[in-house]
């Protein structure tokens, strides 16, 4: 069984998601719970460097990425069109020439890496697709598509929000 077919479980009645990575040794186990989906993303300077805070309830996930790819997510997010498109907008286009999108992003975290499984539906096909996370979540914004998470990831790495009486970011 793949490291992504593990975390792609069936979430609000959307069918089951396969993704054929790199196999894995590991023994079979129960499916996680369904996933949750992130209910908003912000895009922060830390002192470490730009921060992507996926964001679900009182937690928020965050997710280190370098500056470009900060500046593509923000973007997205505010709608601004840049004057030349950025890697992900030039994705965003080839894809809807090929009446492709973007249906669903599962992030999933192993040995303290983010991945990012990226489904895409060109017809009646769906393919599953490995990605860094930081790239799925520009893609998911710019198709509005849901990004998804485990409930025991969130649990497990999710920070307490300020305001909500726990740790600072």
């Amino acid at each position: 069984m793949s490291r992504l077919s593990r975390s792609l479980v069936v979430w609000a009645g959307v069918a089951l998601a396969t993704a054929s990575a790199a196999a894995d040794d590991a023994p079979k186990t129960a499916p996680e719970p369904a996933e949750v989906r992130v209910q908003t993303i912000e895009v922060r300077l830390s002192q470490a460097g730009p921060v992507v805070l996926l964001r679900v309830g009182n937690k928020a996930i965050p997710v280190f990425v370098d500056a470009l790819v900060a500046e593509s997510i923000q973007g997205a997010l505010i709608g601004q069109k840049p004057p030349r498109p950025l890697s992900h907008d030039l994705m965003q286009t080839i894809l809807q020439a090929l009446d492709a999108k973007v249906s669903q992003v599962v992030i999933t975290q192993k040995d303290g890496i983010f991945y990012g499984a990226l489904t895409v539906v060109a017809g009646k096909t769906s393919r599953v697709f490995d990605s860094r996370s930081s790239d799925a979540i520009a893609l998911a914004i710019r198709f509005k598509a849901p990004i998804l998470l485990s409930p025991k990831l969130v649990d497990e790495l999710g920070v307490e929000l300020p305001g909500s009486g726990a740790k600072e970011l």
